[in-house]
C-alpha cells in the first residue's frame, strides 16, 4: 500500500483475526499500523500517539455499540479521520455513520484491494462508501432529529451517555472517568437539556432510536 508510506493507522477491531486480516490488507510500504482490542485501547492509543493519521473502527466491540463510538472519536479527535469497517452493510447504517461524521464505510466483504483503495481515498482528503449505496435517500426523520441532537454533545458527555445506556450508576461513571459524582450530574443535566428529555431513562431510550430497527439483536461486528 505505498500511497500510506508514512501514515500511521490505528485499527479498533475486537476480533482478533480479523484485525490481523487487515493488517495484512493495510500493510506495504512502511505504514505504521496499531490495533485495539476495545473501545478503551483504542482512546488510549489514540491519547498516547497524536500522529496517528486515520482510525478503522469496528462499530461494536467491547465499550461501545453502535455510533456511540464514532460519535466520541469524532468529537474528541475532529482531525482524525474514521473509516467503520463493519459486516452490517445496511445503507441506512452507511448514511447514519456519514452523518455521524464518518469519513468512509468498507464492508468486511470488501475484497482486499477495494479495502486498500478506500483507505487510499481517504488518506488523500476525501470520502469513500460502496458506490452501490445511496447516501441521498431519505431516512427516519424522527432518528435524524435524535442525530442532530446527540451531535451537540461534548466528547465527555458522549462518554457519559454511553455510560449511562450500560446502566452505570452515578458514582460507578465517576469512578470510571475519574471525576467527582458532581461532575456526572451536571454532564447528565446538561444531556437530558440538549436532548430535550426530563429523565436518565428518556435519554437513552432517545440515544436508541437512532439504532432501533438497523441492528440484529447480535451483529457481528
Amino acid at each position: 500500500m505505498t500511497a500510506a508510506d508514512s501514515y500511521r493507522l490505528l485499527i479498533a477491531d475486537d476480533h482478533p483475526l480479523f484485525r490481523s486480516a487487515l493488517r495484512e490488507a493495510m500493510s506495504g510500504g512502511g505504514a505504521t499500523i496499531a490495533e485495539a482490542g476495545s473501545f478503551d485501547e483504542a482512546s488510549k492509543a489514540l491519547e498516547a500517539d497524536s500522529s496517528i493519521d486515520l482510525v478503522l473502527l469496528d462499530l461494536n466491540m467491547p465499550g461501545i455499540s453502535g455510533f456511540s463510538g464514532l460519535m466520541y472519536l469524532r468529537a474528541q479527535y475532529p482531525s482524525v479521520p474514521v473509516v467503520v469497517v463493519s459486516a452490517n452493510e445496511d445503507p441506512k447504517v452507511i448514511r447514519r455513520c456519514m452523518e455521524f461524521g464518518a469519513s468512509g464505510f468498507i464492508p468486511k466483504t470488501l475484497d482486499v484491494e477495494k479495502m486498500r483503495e478506500a483507505v487510499r481515498v481517504v488518506l488523500a482528503g476525501d470520502e469513500w462508501t460502496p458506490p452501490d449505496v445511496d447516501l441521498g435517500a431519505t431516512g427516519d426523520d424522527e432518528a435524524a432529529k435524535v442525530a442532530a441532537k446527540l451531535g451537540t454533545l461534548t466528547p465527555q458527555q458522549v462518554r457519559v451517555l454511553m455510560m449511562l445506556s450500560q446502566g452505570l450508576l452515578n458514582k460507578q461513571i465517576a469512578y470510571e472517568l475519574s471525576v467527582s459524582e458532581a461532575t456526572v450530574k451536571a454532564h447528565v443535566s446538561a444531556i437530558l437539556a440538549k436532548l430535550g428529555v426530563e429523565s436518565r431513562t428518556q435519554a437513552v431510550i432517545a440515544a436508541s432510536k437512532i439504532e432501533s430497527g438497523q441492528w440484529p439483536e447480535r451483529m457481528p461486528g
